[in-house]
C-alpha cells in the first residue's frame, strides 16, 4: 500500500464509486469530520452527534484521545481550526448508525476480522486483550 504523506487529504471512493469521502491524513492516522462521516454512511451530521456523544458517555472511547483540532484552508483562503475524529472513533461511529452504507462498513470490516483471523491463530491474536491470568 502506498503511504500517504502526512498532513494530505486523500480520497475515498465508496464501493461502486457513488460517493467521494474527503479523507484527511495525519500523524499515521485518518481523520474525518462529523460532515465526512455523515457522509460516508449516509446519514445525518446530528445522527453522526448523537453517536458519539454515545460513545463518550459511556466511555467507550476517551474523547481526548480521538478528536483533534486541524488548521484546515477554506476557499476563501482562510485557516480555521476544525475539530476531526481520528479511524477508531470512526470505526465506533460505523458499529453504530443504521444505514445501508454502514451495514456495508460493518460487513466489510467483519470480513477483514475474519481474514486477519484466518492469517494468525486465533489464540495468539487474543492474547493481546486477555488477562495474563486467562
Amino acid at each position: 500500500m502506498k503511504k500517504i504523506p502526512d498532513n494530505q487529504i486523500a480520497f475515498y471512493q465508496t464501493p461502486g464509486g457513488s460517493v467521494n469521502i474527503e479523507v484527511f491524513y495525519a500523524e499515521e492516522n485518518i481523520w474525518l469530520t462529523q460532515k465526512r462521516m455523515a457522509e460516508l454512511f449516509d446519514t445525518t451530521v446530528p445522527n453522526i452527534n448523537m453517536h458519539l456523544k454515545n460513545i463518550f458517555k459511556s466511555e467507550e472511547l476517551d474523547k481526548n484521545s480521538v478528536i483533534k483540532d486541524f488548521l484546515i484552508t477554506a476557499s476563501d483562503g482562510k485557516n480555521y481550526k476544525t475539530k476531526f475524529y481520528s479511524l477508531e472513533a470512526i470505526i465506533a461511529v460505523g458499529y453504530r448508525v443504521n444505514s445501508e452504507r454502514g451495514t456495508q462498513f460493518r460487513q466489510w470490516a467483519t470480513m477483514d476480522f475474519q481474514k486477519a483471523y484466518q492469517r494468525q491463530p486465533f489464540l495468539d491474536f487474543l492474547k493481546e486483550f486477555l488477562p495474563d491470568d486467562f
